[in-house]
């Protein structure tokens, strides 16, 4: 099996049970605390790919940080792209990687089609 990644913030109940659901799997994930170990625009332009997703569809829009950038539903993608990398809180989350693929952890139970 290839190596499973959970983008992770541990105050968030979501990423605590995604993480969770991935150990009771028999998995132990590399897990990046991305508000400590912000992701690059480079960085979240590759999981966009993976997740098949667009900068819009992975940002956070009830963040403060989120208003304090000016951002709306008409701001372009390399503007939501560095207000992510710029403020990691932007970034939906948990996101799990294994290989090539990425799924977000909302629900929880997205991340079995990724390890199944």
């Amino acid at each position: 099996m290839s190596v499973v990644t959970i983008y992770h913030n541990p105050r968030c109940s979501k990423s605590r049970n995604t993480l969770a659901l991935l150990e009771e799997s028999g998995i132990d994930p590399e897990v990046v605390l991305y508000l400590e170990t912000q992701p690059s625009v480079v960085e979240i332009t590759e999981l966009l790919k993976q997740l098949g997703l667009t900068p819009h569809e992975l940002v956070r829009r009830g963040e403060q940080d989120y208003k304090d950038c000016g951002l709306s539903r008409d701001s372009s993608d390399e503007d939501v792209l560095s207000a992510m990398a710029a403020h990691p809180k932007l970034i939906e989350r948990p996101i799990v990687v294994r290989g090539d693929r990425a799924v977000l952890g909302r629900p929880p139970e997205n991340v079995l089609e990724l390890i199944g």
